[in-house]
């Protein structure tokens, strides 16, 4: 190919696609790869978007409307036992904020994204990665760009599945999350269509064999085993779309960058889903990538290993933070001594009443440390 081309980016998946974008406002001219690969119109994830990855996507106008968005008003998260324990409740309301995070379907922000795409002219959609002063891997965690550029990977399983469903509830969700720590698993309820929706995603993160086994249970005993774990309060839930299962692991590359290239999203680090933050830890890097490539001195080239230091200072301390927080919450969460659990049930109910730590914690996981900017 004889066009010339500032950054080639190695995947096309949300990392990828914000990336070239905001590479393409900065009027630099960008390949986007995008190997054909069969659609999956079944696609049951969901994502958790905080207020952050929100502002950078209605920047970039590519934010999906309702009923394909849904607020979360509150959030509650039982530490053991079932849904008729006292839980630990975060509200929105309660740090000046119309959502603590929304619920996105894949399939819309995937398309508004491959529209703003098309419509850019310094955005080139290519099938194989092509010569460019810098080159870009967003792969995800299965990428096969890292040996390539010597990036070493390290993986530690989690001996643990996620499993992943549409659910249709007898009762409208009004914008509540539900999560459950419970015998070392995690399971989470989403809600989707709308703030007064009837539709949940769950995410339930177990042993790899009972996975398995909840994969090949027949619906009425699936949704009967998901009761068991998370009681009435949700209402009475039925399947409403194939089940879909993936192995949970914490990974990071040792490097993120070297001469003329750089990693981003899961292809550089993966955590593990308990706290919803994955994707918007993959947008954080399209966003400080992308500032740093901008804010660089005239004479510095697209490629400086220098320069691109920068950005990996930056993200690979807040992705650290990030993990270490996931990894520790599974590790406290995962002992079944009922001893534990009962220091554990003490330690929640101080934290939910701690005041400004609590507020805290909202905010970073917000993606709002600091500040009590609303939005709509």
């Amino acid at each position: 190919m004889s066009q010339q081309f500032d950054v080639c980016i190695r995947g096309d998946g949300v990392v990828g696609r914000t990336l070239a974008l905001l590479l393409a406002r900065e009027r630099l001219k960008v390949a986007l790869v995008a190997p054909p690969s069969p659609a999956h119109p079944g696609d049951v994830r969901a994502y958790a978007i905080n207020s952050a990855s929100r502002s950078l996507l209605e920047s970039l106008r590519v934010w999906p409307e309702a009923p394909f968005v849904t607020p979360v008003r509150s959030m509650q998260v039982w530490g053991s036992g079932s849904g008729s324990d006292t839980p630990l409740d975060f509200s929105a309301q309660s740090v000046a904020q119309p959502a603590l995070a929304w619920i996105v379907e894949v399939s819309s922000l995937e398309q508004r994204l491959s529209e703003a795409v098309r419509f850019q002219s310094h955005i080139d959609v290519v099938t194989a990665p092509v010569k460019a002063a810098l080159q870009v891997v967003c792969e995800g965690k299965k990428s096969t760009s890292r040996r390539e550029f010597g990036a070493s990977w390290d993986v530690r399983p989690y001996a643990q599945s996620a499993v992943a469903v549409r659910l249709a509830s007898s009762q409208p969700h009004h914008g509540v999350a539900r999560q459950w720590f419970k015998n070392g698993e995690v399971l989470a309820l989403l809600p989707l269509s709308g703030a007064d929706g009837h539709a949940v995603a769950l995410v339930w993160s177990v042993a790899t064999e009972r996975a398995d086994a909840l994969l090949n249970m027949l619906p009425d005993d699936f949704c009967a085993a998901l009761q068991a774990d998370c009681g009435d309060g949700p209402g009475q839930l039925s399947l409403s779309s194939p089940r879909a299962s993936w192995p949970l692991s914490l990974s990071n590359a040792e490097r993120w960058i070297g001469p003329g290239w750089a990693l981003a999203g899961d292809a550089a680090h993966t955590v593990h889903p308990l706290a919803g933050q994955g994707l918007n830890l993959g947008l954080a890097d399209a966003a400080a990538l992308s500032q740093v490539l901008a804010q660089r001195e005239y004479w510095r080239g697209l490629g400086d290993e220098r320069l691109l230091r920068r950005y990996e200072r930056q993200r690979k301390a807040d992705v650290a933070a990030m993990g270490a927080v996931t990894d520790g919450l599974h590790g406290l969460f995962a002992h079944t001594d009922t001893r534990l659990q009962a220091v554990r049930q003490w330690g929640m109910a101080g934290f939910a009443r701690s005041g400004p730590l609590k507020t805290w914690v909202m905010r970073q996981a917000m993606g709002r440390p600091t500040d009590a900017q609303t939005s709509t």
